[in-house]
């Protein structure tokens, strides 16, 4: 006999920051009935191998730069001291722990119902959730969101690949490799490297091309590769690729040998190596062609500016779209559909909602790397293009942060800080801002707010500097 349908006006499928944003505000502000299916751990990749335990990792790291250049205050700190990395990662583990909790708590203050299952679409206004061995529930509604995010992805076609890891699997890492390697250019290769390399592990990064963050402003590129060049990262620029990763010891994360051979024969032994190579959207089990939803060449879930599909009540959003990959970005995208969907005709909404959309607009993004940069808008090259050179108009400062000042000169050079506005028109309207320095992620979130509203150099200009910051540079550009 086949399980009866019990009906909701929201299943949203995937429990991360994104589908749990949309949730929320789906049952907590609007009163809609709603399910959330989730098949991992609560709060998706963000709080569990992304944002959270990665953060948590760049501070430890972060500590231990500090005790470097406190000796250069006048404390007495001892060179190598020793810090306990097992005890450290009992303790992030035990804090994404607690999170998972809160988003549980969350869910059953606002009256969400919770099923822990595999889903998968047996209709367009129906789904299938496996929550056991032979045991499936079928739950019906009107609208249905896919949030299941992305997952990290092995590179096909060499041998002993999958004797590497992930990013997933790095916050599995409790004792500490001598050597490791990571392949990549983008955010999580080189905030784990730059992790790595801050806490006294040889590291070593391959790149096809010469610099890394290759889709940042090339100021930002060039100043971040040599950085981490002159901090004693080995990059190996030009990389063709592996022939092969042969397993030579096993033994725990941290411990085990990988001989790495690249396609020139070259050899490289390391205690661990992970690929950074990008991401696939999470959908195998899903069955989406079933009931006719659309993907994009890579994969992708096809959605319009209001995160529908292809499918008339069914939506997409975050990773899984691949737009803008970003977890702030999913959650500001959940509560819009929510908004839209449910907000409309709600006291605690109204008629302006029924446009209600994520502008994917100049976003603010910061690369938790070694200093930290952050970035909004268009790079230099892309506001050319866009707008023409003679159209076109950058400001650029680079210099020492005042942090720095009773560090030894060759210290100083190897710690920049560096801003760039990109500025189109006789209004000079701000349409790219990239820096990179000390306190640059926190320092980008408020900048971030006037970019968005259109700031204006003159607006920049005339705002009071701020005495002594490193922020007041980007009010005083020449």
């Amino acid at each position: 006999m086949a399980p009866i349908a019990t009906q909701y006006d929201f299943i949203v499928i995937g429990g991360g920051s994104g589908g749990s944003g949309a949730a929320r505000r789906a049952s907590g502000w609007y009163g809609a009935k709603t399910l959330l299916v989730e098949n991992g751990r609560s709060g998706g990749t963000c709080v569990n191998v992304g944002c959270v335990p990665k953060k948590i990792t760049w501070n430890f790291a972060s500590v231990s730069e500090m005790l470097k250049d406190g000796v250069h205050y006048g404390y007495d700190i001892p060179k190598d001291i020793k810090f306990n990395f097992a005890e450290f990662k009992r303790k992030r583990d035990a804090d994404v722990k607690g999170l998972n909790g809160a988003y549980e708590r969350n869910w059953s203050r606002e009256n969400i119902d919770l099923v822990r299952g595999t889903a998968t679409f047996t209709g367009q206004k129906e789904i299938e959730v496996e929550v056991g061995e032979g045991e499936k529930r079928i739950y019906t509604a009107p609208h249905i969101l896919i949030a299941t995010g992305g997952k990290p992805v092995l590179p096909k076609g060499i041998p002993g690949s999958e004797h590497g890891i992930t990013s997933d699997g790095f916050f599995d890492i409790e004792d500490l490799p001598k050597r490791m390697a990571f392949i990549g250019a983008g955010y999580i290769a080189v905030e784990l490297a730059g992790v790595m390399a801050a806490i006294g592990v040889e590291t070593h990064l391959f790149i096809r091309g010469n610099t890394f963050l290759r889709n940042f402003d090339p100021m930002v590129q060039n100043t971040m590769t040599k950085r981490y060049e002159d901090a004693g990262v080995i990059i190996h620029k030009s990389h063709q690729g592996f022939k092969e990763v042969i397993q030579v010891q096993d033994g725990r994360p941290g411990q085990k040998v990988l001989r790495l051979i690249e396609q020139d024969g070259s050899e490289l032994e390391v205690n661990e190596l992970l690929w950074a190579i990008g991401r696939a959207p999470e959908i195998e089990r899903l069955n989406l062609s079933s009931v006719g939803v659309e993907l994009k060449q890579k994969g992708h879930v096809q959605v319009d500016e209001y995160q529908n599909t292809s499918v008339l009540g069914i939506y997409a959003l975050g990773d899984v779209t691949g737009q803008a990959e970003l977890t702030p970005v999913a959650i500001a995208a959940g509560r819009a559909l929510s908004n839209r969907l449910f907000g409309v005709n709600h006291p605690r909404g109204g008629p302006h909602l029924a446009n209600a959309k994520l502008d994917y607009t100049n976003i603010p993004t910061v690369v938790f790397a070694h200093p930290e940069v952050g970035t909004i808008g268009l790079t230099e090259p892309q506001a050319v293009e866009k707008f023409g050179k003679e159209n076109v108009k950058t400001y650029h400062t680079r210099f020492t942060s005042m942090f720095y000042d009773f560090h030894p000169a060759e210290e100083k050079k190897m710690n920049p800080t560096e801003y760039k506005l990109i500025c189109e028109g006789p209004e000079e309207k701000i349409v790219g801002m990239h820096i990179l320095g000390l306190g640059s992620s926190e320092m980008m979130q408020g900048f971030g707010v006037a970019v968005k509203m259109g700031a204006r150099k003159r607006d920049f200009d005339s705002c009071v500097a701020i005495h002594p910051t490193s922020g007041e540079e980007l009010v005083t550009l020449k």
